[in-house]
């Protein structure tokens, strides 16, 4: 999963796109790159780490003009350690382009083979969106004439690779001579959204990952870009947008919601933040069904996105909320750090538990989901040595079953702790006395109380269903030993190892 920036202005934009990254830094926290327009010379800098690590003023300082794009990185395809992978990337035919990409293909393979061997391009990395990139500068060469591009001509470009690529897809390119072109595959399963603001000098407009980005940036929301919808907006400030897909379907990835987006954002018309009240409310409701006469004395949340939850689930049952951790906001995310051993270390780091709210208490710790289970082990334990007479764990998502394919890190299936096991194996394995999951309809009902227009969900963690239609259990296979690989030894894989036989094969 990673956030995305782009922006037509009338000013210059390297500040606003360094802020605009540290709002959504949330969303990547392995790389950061910012490209910027002059003229028709682009100026890009990016590499691995935080974004104020990766942009030292002299960095800035070269980040000339008045458009740009930009880019935070988590890695779910190609390498988590190779500075090369980090956007946005670049090619010079036919046209200068820039481009970063928020999700994950599910055809790259076959959109690799296409490009060497049919389209004669070249990628240099196993990036996945360099692979978008290629295609869609492909199908733009296509539509040239006589050497130039139309905004029709761009937008049967994008119809094109909606026809190609496979998978999620969310993007934000500047094409040198042209402007900024927006769009988001034919499913929307992950977010993007449109502001502009209004100067003495003309409109300015802004593309973000989420609307939080807009709002402290001083945009006014527009809208969300639709499913299968692009947005262009040429350097003179005129915005032009079309459907482009064939049948789009809104079904947005419901682990946004849970988990990953900010709670002051708005996605497809949809409060963050009101989802995860009703993710509690509905929690509530279950628990009053399944336990009956509880013993809970007090509901402490797991900082920080399940704190909304946690707080409306305490509200409906009538018993006090406390915070019990106080959390150190300078160690990274456990939840996509490699490595058991170092996982389980630094949760240790990450929070610490404030004795007096749980000495003598049957506590419910709510968290926003479970995935491997080890942070939840190493906090039921936590509780535990500072006194909690009972440890209860409830879990404002459903069993996480199944790997994320479009762009979340999730890990293999063996390593998921809800796979193979029932919920009270669950429960012996994190070490609570009891413990509660949220059902999968509760969940989409949560999302759906704030926006009924949305009726289908990709919850493919969940319930193992593809939105894509296009998984089967030898390419999740293949994405697991491809994710492995690349965490430890930074190697090509079986497909990419079948990619370059094909390469070689060709060139005899």
């Amino acid at each position: 999963m990673c956030g995305i920036l782009g922006v037509v202005a009338r000013s210059p934009v390297n500040q606003l796109l360094y802020d605009g990254l540290q709002v959504l830094q949330h969303r990547g926290q392995d790389a950061a790159g910012i490209a910027t327009l002059e003229g028709n010379t682009f100026h890009l800098h990016k590499g691995n780490g935080l974004s104020h690590d990766v942009f030292r003023t002299r960095n800035m300082r070269g980040l000339t003009g008045n458009a740009g794009i930009a880019h935070v990185r988590y890695p779910t395809a190609g390498s988590a350690v190779d500075h090369n992978e980090a956007q946005p990337f670049y090619v010079n035919s036919p046209f200068g382009i820039v481009l970063g990409h928020n999700g994950n293909l599910t055809n790259t393979l076959q959109l690799q083979k296409e490009l060497f061997l049919d389209d004669l391009r070249h990628v240099n990395t196993s990036s996945d969106s360099e692979v978008l990139l290629n295609v869609l500068a492909h199908e733009l060469q296509r539509e040239c004439k006589q050497f130039r591009l139309d905004v029709g001509g761009i937008f049967a470009a994008v119809a094109s690779v909606h026809k190609r690529c496979r998978g999620a897809y969310s993007v934000v390119a500047m094409i040198a001579g042209y402007g900024l072109l927006a769009f988001r595959d034919p499913f929307g399963i992950r977010p993007l959204v449109i502001g502009s603001n209004q100067t003495e000098h003309g409109a300015e407009y802004l593309v973000a990952s989420e609307s939080v980005a807009l709002d402290t940036l001083g945009f006014k929301y527009m809208r969300d870009i639709a499913p299968g919808e692009a947005v262009f907006i040429d350097f003179d400030g005129k915005l032009h947008s079309l459907q482009c897909a064939a049948a789009p379907t809104l079904a947005p990835c419901i682990f946004e919601y849970v988990y990953f987006a900010r709670p002051d954002s708005v996605m497809d018309g949809t409060s963050v933040y009101e989802t995860r009240l009703n993710m509690g409310e509905y929690l509530a409701d279950k628990l009053k069904r399944e336990w009956g006469q509880h013993d809970i004395d007090v509901v402490i949340p797991i900082p920080d996105s399940s704190r909304p939850s946690a707080l409306q689930l305490a509200n409906h049952l009538g018993i006090s909320f406390r915070e019990g951790f106080v959390k150190n906001r300078y160690i990274g995310r456990t939840f996509i750090m490699p490595g058991q051993a170092q996982r389980k270390k630094s949760v240790r780091q990450k929070l610490n538990a404030i004795s007096i709210e749980f000495k003598g208490k049957n506590v419910l710790l709510v968290d926003d989901s479970i995935v491997r289970g080890t942070t939840s082990r190493e906090i039921v334990q936590m509780a535990r040595d500072a006194g909690a007479r009972k440890v209860y764990f409830a879990s404002a998502a459903p069993p996480v079953k199944f790997p994320n394919v479009y762009g979340i890190d999730m890990p293999s299936r063996h390593d998921l702790i809800a796979t193979g096991r029932t919920d009270e194996q669950i429960c012996s394995e994190i070490g609570a006395d009891r413990l509660i999951y949220q059902d999968l309809d509760d969940l989409k009902a949560a999302v759906r109380k704030s926006n009924p227009a949305i009726e289908r969900f990709d919850c493919s963690c969940f319930d193992g269903i593809y939105i894509t239609d296009d998984i089967t259990p030898e390419y999740l296979d293949r994405v697991e030993a491809a994710r492995g690989h690349s965490k430890k030894l930074a190697v090509p894989d079986e497909d990419q190892m079948e990619l370059d036989l094909a390469m070689s094969s060709s060139s005899m």
